[in-house]
């Protein structure tokens, strides 16, 4: 059957990839995007997820053009790295309220029609960085760590529902902002991966596709790493 799908974030990357995947399967899909022209193909809404009123407008549009969202894949994210002394609080405050305070607008959202449904499926996209830190990346990790509290206390709060709350974390994968670093860096990273090599964003695809399907329909709160044996451990 197909169900009506958002991605937020869906127009580039790791986003695209899972829209498209679903698109494959034969659900109705909806992505959100910021800015330039978003892909063909697609419920293309533009949104800023920083901006409540946006949130509800591209909602209003999705249910009315392809009905309530049955399963949200919470990508929209940004990065603003800077090591912490050089950090500034706009640095820290636009990473957290994009990322980590996006995500609950989106699912709080989303939530209405999924609760009156009895019904849902969420997916959060997190990061191996959440996990394991970075160096110069605090207010990154830091979001992407909260996304997982967030996803764990949903899943308890919605799985009498038949709600579903789960989180993905990928590792470093081959889009256009990895490559965009030198060839010393991405050396780099490739050395710390014990499968030696970037992961591709339709790996992440399938993923989170699986995590949304009946097949996974007891699982919640779980974090997945799709990170090549980086995380490890964690």
């Amino acid at each position: 059957m197909s169900r009506s799908v958002l991605v937020t974030g869906g127009n580039r990357g790791i986003g695209l990839a899972i829209a498209r995947a679903f698109a494959e399967a034969g659900d109705k899909v909806a992505i959100t995007y910021r800015s330039g022209e978003p892909p063909a193909g697609f419920l293309a809404v533009k949104c800023d997820v920083t901006e409540p009123e946006q949130v509800e407008q591209a909602y209003k549009e999705i249910e009315e053009k392809q009905g309530a969202v049955e399963v949200l894949i919470a990508n929209a994210g940004v990065t603003r790295d800077q090591l912490l002394m050089r950090m500034s609080e706009e640095d820290f405050s636009t990473v957290l309220d994009t990322n980590l305070t996006g995500t609950f607008r989106v699912v709080k959202r989303a939530n209405r029609a999924m609760l009156r449904a009895r019904k849902g499926r969420i997916v959060l996209i997190s990061s191996v960085v959440g996990l394991l830190g970075s160096a110069g990346q605090a207010n990154y990790a830091a979001s992407k760590a909260g996304l997982v509290g967030f996803a764990r206390s949903l899943a308890r709060e919605l799985g009498s529902r038949n709600i579903t709350v789960n989180v993905v974390a990928p590792g470093f994968v081959d889009t256009d902002m990895t490559r965009a670093l030198s060839d010393e860096q991405r050396e780099g990273i490739v050395k710390q991966v014990p499968l030696g090599r970037y992961g591709q964003a339709e790996e992440i695809a399938a993923s989170v596709r699986f995590l949304a399907s009946d097949e996974a329909a007891y699982i919640t709160g779980a974090v997945i790493p799709i990170d090549g044996g980086l995380g490890m451990g964690h």
